[in-house]
């Protein structure tokens, strides 16, 4: 069930965070990623282990994006506080996705390369889908494919060895040690 609830709010908060930048309402997108967030973290067995996971996501997604739109790369329509760095409900959204590291995406654990080949294929393909949804801007399009699938085939196998060292969903109890 907590599969399917973290995949679920996940959806939900991604779509509301496009659609609330596409629509000049990115503080209604970036609201709804961060209550998600809230309850993810609310239901975590380790709070302090899965926040700190998210603020690690969201320090990387800060310097990663606004390094994108420094560089013209990408351009949001709304929800920039800086000119020339990412926009507040993208933040939202790498923390919104940090979220699905230790449930959605448990199973990538050990298994570097395929995380680095899903993050090059499935990166692209969410900011394609936003560029859709004209949340996000591509001066040069196939630039700006290439770029994200080097950046996603790098961060989302880093993110994943990250999670094994603060697995916030981890039970906090330990078996006893064995007495001899």
């Amino acid at each position: 069930m907590n599969l399917i609830i973290n995949f679920v709010g996940f959806q939900i908060g991604w779509f509301a965070t496009v659609m609330g930048g596409a629509n000049n309402m990115a503080w209604a997108g970036t609201l709804a990623a961060l209550v998600i967030v809230a309850l993810h973290l609310w239901r975590t067995k380790n709070r302090q282990n899965e926040a700190l996971l998210i603020v690690i996501a969201a320090a990387i997604g800060t310097v990663w994006e606004s390094s994108l739109v420094a560089l013209g790369i990408t351009w949001y329509p709304s929800g920039t506080l800086i000119n020339g760095a990412a926009p507040h409900w993208i933040i939202a959204m790498w923390m919104l996705f940090a979220t699905t590291i230790n449930v959605s995406m448990r199973w990538m654990r050990g298994r570097w390369w395929l995380a680095a080949m899903a993050g090059a294929v499935s990166g692209p393909l969410a900011f394609y889908a936003g560029y859709r949804l004209d949340g996000v801007l591509f001066p040069n399009f196939w630039l700006a494919m290439l770029v994200l699938a080097i950046g996603w085939a790098i961060f989302l196998p880093l993110l994943i060895i990250i999670s094994e060292h603060l697995d916030g969903r981890a039970s906090l109890t330990r078996a006893a040690p064995a007495v001899h």
